[in-house]
């Protein structure tokens, strides 16, 4: 029996491009991926897509998340077209998670997909987003920069050093997660966004099985942007995995 599960809708836009991916390894590592492509096209969809499965690949056999997301971005960093204002190609915001056996999970992330370690009532964010909502959090009143505006992402070209330069972080960040029991759960931005400005408790959108958690936590965040919290609805997709030492 399968432990994760994946859901997702398009929402209001005219493309879906987000996508998941999980791969299993013979050492017995396991990765799961999400990542939520920029923009709407067919060319962002068809490489977020192929992105996702290269990248869970690649986690599973290295067994590791930092050093296989790392590993991917410089791939795609090192193309020629990917430097300069215009930085040609298609990119997305990547989020990666690897179990392992006798090692902790670890975590990866470059953009604003998330991660979070759900236990009992309480939903522990494992990721801090790459965008100017971090650079410029809000305080006195003001609501701070524009979280719509990503400052790393799969398919970027700038090196750590660059990143930090410009905005105080690396190009990709990375933490670990105590190996107990307890329900992965990687968002997209139009996954976890309605939730949260509308108040929700993530916990309590994440009951009953992978699969049943996964389609109400999708359903709630569109229902939610439509009616409340955003003129629309983006593209909103989650994995849930329930995770055993």
């Amino acid at each position: 029996m399968r432990n994760y599960a994946t859901a997702q809708l398009i929402g209001d836009r005219t493309h879906q491009c987000d996508a998941t991916a999980v791969s299993s390894a013979p050492s017995g590592a396991r990765a799961y991926v999400l990542l939520d492509g920029i923009g709407s096209s067919d060319e962002v969809r068809d490489w977020t897509r192929d992105a996702a499965r290269k990248l869970a690949r690649a986690a599973a056999r290295r067994g590791d998340a930092q050093a296989d997301l790392r590993a991917v971005y410089d791939r795609y960093a090192a193309d020629p077209d990917r430097h300069g204002p215009w930085g040609i190609g298609a990119k997305a915001c990547a989020v990666v998670a690897v179990t392992a056996p006798g090692r902790p999970l670890t975590v990866a992330w470059c953009g604003d997909a998330r991660a979070y370690a759900v236990r009992g009532s309480s939903a522990h964010r494992l990721t801090n987003d790459h965008n100017l909502r971090r650079i410029f959090p809000p305080r006195d009143g003001s609501p701070g920069g524009n979280r719509n505006i990503i400052t790393s992402c799969l398919g970027a070209a700038e090196t750590d050093e660059e990143n930090i330069n410009q905005y105080g972080h690396p190009a990709i960040e990375s933490n670990t997660c105590r190996a107990d029991s307890f329900r992965l759960l990687l968002a997209s931005d139009g996954a976890y966004e309605p939730h949260e400005d509308s108040g929700h408790h993530l916990a309590d959108q994440l009951i009953g099985m992978p699969g049943e958690a996964a389609r109400h936590f999708v359903d709630t965040a569109v229902a939610t942007a439509r009616a409340v919290a955003h003129p629309y609805a983006d593209n909103a997709t989650v994995l849930v995995a329930d995770i055993r030492p």
